[in-house]
């Protein structure tokens, strides 16, 4: 009887995760895949071209929110000043719901300057070769980033990147269409 209930069990976790691999796979998440979109009433807008170096903090990846569809990882990342090692190790972060929590015991420069080379970028692929490149990124690297801020559309969703660095919470994110990435370095953090 042991023997069957666990066989039921691990019947039933073999569906449930092939259910949600299911879902994940379909034409709905073509352009997380680095597709086209082929949904009607999914859409993706470029904003405007964007590109810079930056420090990995920390990556997050998401199967199952509505953005999932779209952006499969998210990046937090410093640039300028704090992607120098030296101050990047400091930065402790928290990555949760697309959201980005971090902090420094000590700030070198004001709060405002500081919020401005810390972010929580949402990566969306250009083509299947970066979906893959995306997700081979850790913590303590330093990559080269191309591609273009953007505006997506699905259903009643509307995602739009934001394009300035100097908002924060809701909204103040990127979203990074990615068309390069290079790896330039490394440093443990």
């Amino acid at each position: 009887m042991q023997a069957l209930k666990r066989f039921m069990l691990g019947l039933g976790f073999v569906l449930l995760a092939s259910d949600s691999f299911a879902s994940n796979s379909g034409a709905e998440y073509n352009i997380a895949n680095g597709l086209a979109p082929e949904v009607k009433w999914q859409s993706i807008s470029v904003l405007k071209a964007f590109q810079g170096d930056f420090r990995i903090l920390s990556t997050k990846s998401y199967h199952d929110d509505e953005q999932a569809k779209f952006s499969p990882i998210d990046y937090a990342v410093s640039w300028g000043m704090f992607a120098d090692p030296y101050f990047a190790k400091q930065i402790s972060v928290r990555q949760y719901d697309r959201f980005l929590n971090w902090k420094m015991k000590t700030l070198p420069v004001s709060p405002q300057q500081a919020m401005q080379m810390v972010s929580n970028m949402h990566i969306i692929p250009a083509n299947p070769d970066i979906a893959q490149q995306i997700k081979q990124v850790k913590r303590g690297d330093l990559v080269r980033l191309q591609g273009e801020l953007v505006e997506v559309k699905d259903r009643n969703l509307v995602w739009r990147s934001s394009l300035t660095n100097t908002d924060v919470g809701d909204g103040g994110c990127e979203l990074f269409r990615v068309r390069s990435i290079q790896l330039i370095g490394h440093h443990p953090l």
